[in-house]
C-alpha cells in the first residue's frame, strides 16, 4: 500500500505590577465506532458552505497518512495527526452510523480526504475505531469513529490547526472521532513538563518562555535584546500575577523598555521572551541558541544555561 499524497510539507491585557515589588530583591508580598462499510458515498449538495480555501489554494483530492499518532494542543486538547504530524478533520455535513463523506469538487480540493490504504493505528489510537468508506470516485476514505477523515490545506507545518471551527462545520479529530473543543483559556503564564527539560515556563498559549543571558536583572531588569533581536525574540507583554499559575511571586515584575518604552514582564527580576522559531505549543527550538537563550525554570532560572 501506497501513499500517493505528501506535499504538505513538516515543518493580557495586564497591569503593571510594580506595586507587588518596588525593587528586585525586595521582600514585598504580594497582593460510536467505526466499520470497514464498503459503500458508495454519495456527493451531497454543500449548499454554498464556505469551505474555507483561500485564493488560488489547490490540493490534490487524495491523500495518505500512515501511521496515526495522537498530538496534544494547549486549546484543543488530544488530537489525531498522521504520520508527518498533520492535523486530521471531521466535517458536520458528514455522516458517521453509517460513513459517508459529502465533501467532494471544489470542498475536497481545499479539504483532500485521507486515504484508508496505508492507515495503521500507532501509539494512542484505537485500531478498532479506524475504517474506512468508499467515496464516490472509488477511493477508500479513512474513517475515525465512523467519521470520514480529512487534511486541510492550510496546515503546512506540524501542529497547525487552522482548519479547526471554519464554516462552523469543521473540527479536529479526537482519538475518540469526536469533535475537538477549546478549553477554557490558559493562564497568562503558567509551567508545563516537557519531557527533556523538565518543569519551564509557558505563555497562554502554550508557547516556552525564554530568558537571555546577556540581560541584566539586579539591581534592576536591563534587556540587551533590541532591534532585529526583538523580531525573532519577542519580549513577554506584562502579565498579572494573578493571571498565573505555578510562577514564583517575589520579584515577579515589570520594566519599561528604553528602546520602544513598550512593559516587558520579568520573572525573579528577569527579561522573559518567547521565540519565533517555536512553531507550536511544546516547542522548544530556542534552547540553547547562541550558548546565550534558555527556557525558564517557574524561579525565573535559565534550563541548562552554564554557570558563570
Amino acid at each position: 500500500m501506497k501513499t500517493s499524497w505528501r506535499t504538505a510539507s513538516l515543518v493580557v491585557s495586564a497591569a503593571a505590577v510594580l506595586t507587588l515589588t518596588t525593587a528586585c530583591g525586595q521582600d514585598t508580598p504580594p497582593p460510536a465506532s467505526s466499520q470497514n462499510v464498503g459503500a458508495s458515498a454519495v456527493p451531497g449538495d454543500l449548499g454554498g458552505i464556505d469551505t474555507g480555501a483561500g485564493a488560488g489554494a489547490s490540493t490534490s483530492p487524495d491523500g495518505g497518512a500512515g501511521e496515526l499518532a495522537v498530538a496534544t494542543n494547549v486549546k484543543l486538547g488530544k488530537l489525531v495527526t498522521d504520520e508527518l504530524g498533520l492535523t486530521l478533520y471531521r466535517f458536520d455535513q458528514d455522516t458517521a452510523e453509517p460513513p459517508k463523506s459529502n465533501c467532494d469538487g471544489d470542498c475536497a480540493e481545499t479539504w483532500p480526504p485521507v486515504l484508508a490504504d496505508d492507515a495503521a493505528a500507532g501509539e494512542g489510537i484505537d485500531e478498532s475505531l479506524l475504517g474506512e468508506v468508499t467515496r464516490a470516485d472509488g477511493a477508500k476514505q479513512l474513517t475515525v469513529g465512523g467519521w470520514p477523515a480529512y487534511h486541510y490545506v492550510k496546515d503546512v507545518n506540524a501542529g497547525d490547526v487552522k482548519g479547526q471551527g471554519v464554516g462552523g462545520k469543521w473540527f479536529a479529530l479526537t482519538p475518540e472521532g469526536k469533535k475537538a473543543q477549546e478549553t477554557a483559556d490558559q493562564p497568562g503564564l503558567s509551567t508545563r513538563k516537557d519531557p527533556e527539560l523538565g518543569e519551564i515556563v509557558v505563555d497562554k498559549d502554550g508557547r516556552t518562555v525564554y530568558r537571555f543571558m546577556k540581560d541584566e536583572a539586579w539591581p534592576k531588569p536591563v534587556s540587551a535584546c533590541t532591534g532585529a533581536c526583538l523580531e525573532k525574540w519577542p519580549a513577554v507583554a506584562p502579565v498579572d500575577i494573578n493571571d498565573t499559575k505555578g510562577i514564583q511571586k517575589k520579584n515577579y515584575m515589570t520594566f519599561t523598555r528604553p528602546d520602544n518604552k513598550a512593559e516587558q514582564q520579568t520573572i525573579s527580576c528577569s527579561p522573559i521572551y518567547t521565540f519565533a522559531g517555536d512553531k507550536a505549543a511544546g516547542d522548544t527550538n530556542g534552547q540553547g541558541v547562541g550558548g546565550t537563550w534558555y527556557a525558564v525554570r517557574p524561579n525565573g532560572e535559565p534550563v541548562g544555561a552554564p554557570e558563570k
